[in-house]
């Protein structure tokens, strides 16, 4: 599966799992747009060497690239990183938005500044780029686009509220571009990675530690061997997967980690009916509502509605 004469922008692809994609789509033919802008996991400071040294290994092995240190938190910064890719190649085809930044706390110190700047580059940042390549797509009648979300948001995770919240915003957008790309050829999915990079291991040094310290060194041992299996590079082939031209799936998401592939989607139970709902009924029937052996898994809103008509006619007097 290759993608000769194809343009990818990667944001945050100096290092981690960017790289990774980056390193593979230009090993299978691509034309790629290194983004990083080298600041440190919480999202301070710059250095150009990221994206730079990033290029220079693609090079090395025969790839073609370019480095871009343009941040994605303003439109400016989107619309120039799509202009470099434009000005060298003439065209988008790929774009994965992996450029991300943590500040783990307890949601009573989730203030201002450790929620804006993770709204700024998850979920902003993915608006700001791909909305000028988007543009491009159409015009093309071709695109594909993966979205970065996180099991933080989907599941939950102590201390990632602000984390969550970007991430999982970003499975709205992701939903949306793919119902709005369908008649373009355009293809929107979303990518939920487990790979031990510089912000899984920040957020694993933050987590806290035990106050036996027997239990920690074993916890750290635990820990230290399942995290070597989380090589970022096992993530890579379901990013490629998901950009090339033969997926024939959008809209959805996938879980990787290790080397292992899953699907999360998003379910709907068979639910409870009752044309005079009351408090009481939805307390007596709470374990009916959450029966998940039914579920339906709609395709959109519209999907959802037709559900809820049909339940309102088969509970029709006759």
């Amino acid at each position: 599966m290759r993608f000769d004469d194809q343009v990818a922008v990667i944001t945050g692809a100096g290092g981690g799992l960017g790289k990774q994609y980056a390193v593979l789509l230009a090993s299978r033919g691509a034309r790629v747009l290194v983004n990083d802008t080298g600041g440190s996991v919480t999202g301070s400071g710059s250095n150009t060497d990221a994206a730079a040294d990033a290029v220079e290994e693609i090079c090395r092995h025969g790839g073609e690239a370019i480095a871009d240190s343009n941040s994605v938190t303003s439109p400016a910064g989107g619309q120039a990183i799509i202009d470099a890719a434009l000005r060298r190649w003439g065209r988008v085809d790929i774009v994965i938005n992996n450029a991300g930044i943590v500040r783990d706390a307890p949601f009573e110190d989730i203030t201002a500044d450790r929620l804006e700047p993770l709204l700024d580059v998850h979920l902003k940042g993915a608006f700001y780029v791909t909305r000028p390549a988007w543009k491009v797509m159409r015009e093309q009648h071709y695109g594909r686009i993966l979205n970065t979300c996180s099991a933080a948001g989907l599941l939950g995770a102590e201390r990632m509220s602000n984390y969550g919240a970007a991430k999982t915003g970003l499975i709205g957008l992701t939903r949306v571009l793919a119902a709005e790309g369908a008649d373009h050829n355009i293809k929107v999915n979303a990518i939920a990675p487990i790979a031990y990079t510089r912000m899984l291991a920040h957020s694993v040094d933050g987590a806290g530690q035990q106050d036996d310290t027997s239990a920690q060194a074993v916890l750290d041992d635990l820990v230290g061997q399942y995290l070597q299996k989380l090589d970022p590079a096992l993530v890579a082939p379901v990013a490629a997967f998901l950009t090339h031209p033969d997926c024939p799936v959008s809209g959805e998401i996938y879980t990787v980690g290790a080397g292992h592939v899953a699907r999360f989607f998003i379910g709907r139970t068979k639910g409870f009916y009752s044309p005079a709902l009351s408090i009481e009924q939805v307390r007596d029937h709470l374990d009916e509502i959450r029966d998940d052996a039914q579920y339906t898994v709609p395709g959109g809103p519209a999907d959802e509605m037709s559900e809820l008509f049909a339940t309102i006619l088969a509970n029709q007097p006759e």
